[in-house]
């Protein structure tokens, strides 16, 4: 178990707090941390946390420490000790405030709220306290007594878990660094950025906490989330899945591209329950339903979605779906849209995650068959803020999000540019992607990702018609991946190498910057013309880059 300090020094008047101490020490898991005597300023206010519990996975207790014999009479708390009968300050009162100044002041130093669960405590190690007592602000399960001090640990987590307040357990990740801030020691070099895993990690609990969305919206049948890139749409896509799977539903779960498929599929498929009745591509589906397979745009794009339409009215109850999850919705057409409206049942849920900044396939452009939208009557739910890259990185992208795009990360390592004429894009691409793997990346943190043509690994894998297997390599994480940005939507990797090699529509090249500038967690790398970048992304785009760090990769000659 870590405590802080490593051994506290007990004076003779902190023998009450020595005894909660070793209480707790000796009954809690060893991954909970213990911290004592944890000194706090709020404004000019002075607070003193006496024991402070980080339970991971649980929650967080400030717990105040008073010896003697306590009692209160008509509201006033009282203390006997050696020295006779005292009145002292509520140590509730003690604990409730100690505990909202230790939350505003982790927040400023950590540069995120603390949102997880956290119970202000009295522990009286030396007094009797009836089981039925209770006073205004104070139930019996804040209060530890004499009796309670021998299985404090499970009635501290009780305490945490149904009086704690706050909207989530407290991530290991993110107790690591209030830990870090809590140790305070001298001589680490503040002025460097985060560890990169460690910035993702705090990405990763941000991006969690967005399951109250859910909360608050339960009894909302059907939804339209709309955020931009990093806002964690995909996840609570999936998160929303799984509920309505333990609810016995019949949900499908779908994306466009075969990617962000194969990731949805890999989710899934680790849940002991029940899982989607389909999770993957909306052809996929119709297929599977037994519609015949075709080819051409014209088959994708119009015969297909009719001919499940017209298979959908022959389908029985128990083949229709309860409700629809759509993660990058934008990429579904109307059309598409009411086909698989079609094949559920009559009071079925819907939930879209989309982002309309992000429409790169323009087929909203097809209106539907009535001339209106199939998610017309959907709820409107914004999110608005930035959760998966850093605020260097989200910076470059910030004009193509919208007006109430916000970044939450942390500040990171600067984004890297690296000029060069859009013919020698692609091979200097990988000359970045050297560099960086001798800097120290694992080839698998990295991603380079193309704006026209293909990689020559990713062209292989097209030509020879083996996606399945091209997307199970990037799935598996072991090395680097090439592929383009179309579709790459929704994925992401630690490292981006954006290749901007051309486009083959100007008219659609901002939608594409948008998403390759957005998939980067930790390090962004932009390779390409400033001229093409200006007149593809705007004036704002090249001003954010203006800001990069210039950066020329050593080719092997120069090694």
């Amino acid at each position: 178990m870590k405590c802080i300090p490593e051994e506290p020094e007990f004076g003779d008047g902190l023998v009450a707090e020595k005894a909660v101490w070793d209480a707790l020490k000796n009954s809690l898991p060893d991954d909970v941390v213990l911290a004592h005597s944890v000194q706090l300023r709020d404004g000019r206010a002075e607070h003193e946390i006496d024991i402070l519990v980080l339970w991971p996975g649980v929650g967080m207790a400030a717990i105040e420490v008073k010896g003697g014999r306590v009692s209160v009479e008509n509201g006033q708390w009282l203390q006997s000790d050696r020295s006779g009968v005292h009145k002292i300050q509520s140590p509730v009162a003690q604990s409730q405030g100690s505990l909202h100044a230790f939350r505003h002041w982790i927040g400023r130093q950590l540069g995120t709220p603390l949102t997880s669960r956290f119970a202000y405590m009295v522990s009286v190690p030396y007094t009797d306290v009836p089981r039925d007592w209770e006073m205004a602000g104070c139930p019996r399960s804040l209060v530890l007594d004499k009796e309670d001090t021998a299985s404090a640990a499970e009635l501290v987590r009780t305490a945490i878990e149904r009086e704690g307040g706050g909207v989530s357990s407290l991530a290991p990740p993110f107790m690591e660094r209030i830990v870090r801030v809590l140790n305070g020691t001298l001589g680490h070099d503040a002025t460097k950025p985060l560890d990169p895993k460690e910035s993702e990690d705090v990405q990763d609990h941000l991006t969690e906490r967005q399951s109250v969305l859910l909360k608050a919206t339960r009894s909302l049948p059907r939804i339209r989330f709309t955020g931009g890139a990093g806002s964690g749409k995909t996840w609570l896509a999936v998160e929303k899945a799984r509920l309505l799977c333990k609810q016995g539903k019949r949900v499908g779960l779908f994306s466009y591209n075969k990617g962000l498929s194969q990731y949805l599929q890999d989710r899934v498929s680790t849940w002991r329950h029940a899982q989607p009745a389909f999770t993957g591509e909306f052809h996929e589906y119709a297929r599977r339903l037994g519609v015949p397979d075709g080819t051409g745009p014209a088959y994708f794009e119009e015969e297909l979605p009719q001919l499940l339409k017209d298979l959908a009215v022959s389908l029985q109850p128990e083949q229709r779906l309860d409700a629809i999850i759509v993660d990058e919705a934008q990429d579904f057409a109307p059309l598409w849209w009411e086909a698989l409206l079609a094949t559920t049942t009559d009071d079925a849920e819907i939930y879209a995650f989309l982002d309309d900044h992000q429409d790169v396939y323009r087929r909203w452009s097809n209106p539907s068959t009535d001339g209106e939208s199939p998610l017309e009557d959907l709820v409107t739910i914004h999110i608005d803020e930035n959760l998966r890259n850093t605020r260097k990185i989200a910076e470059t992208f910030r004009s193509f999000a919208g007006d109430h795009f916000t970044p939450r990360g942390s500040t990171g390592l600067p984004v890297r540019r690296v000029q060069c004429a859009t013919e020698d894009a692609l091979n200097v691409a990988g000359d970045c992607i050297d560099a960086l793997i001798e800097e120290g990346w694992v080839n698998n943190q990295i991603a380079m990702l193309t704006t026209k043509e293909r990689h020559p690994i990713h062209k292989e894998f097209f030509e020879n018609g083996t996606t399945a297997d091209y997307w199970r390599e990037f799935h598996a994480n072991e090395t680097e991946f090439y592929g383009h940005v179309l579709g790459f939507k929704g994925l992401e990797r630690s490292v981006i190498v954006l290749c901007v090699n051309g486009f083959k529509d100007l008219s659609r090249a901002a939608e594409q910057l948008y998403v390759g500038l957005s998939r980067a967690r930790s390090l962004l790398v932009v390779v390409g013309d400033s001229d093409l970048l200006e007149e593809a992304g705007g004036r704002d785009l090249q001003t954010a880059l203006l800001r990069a760090q210039v950066w020329a990769p050593a080719t092997p000659i120069d090694r």
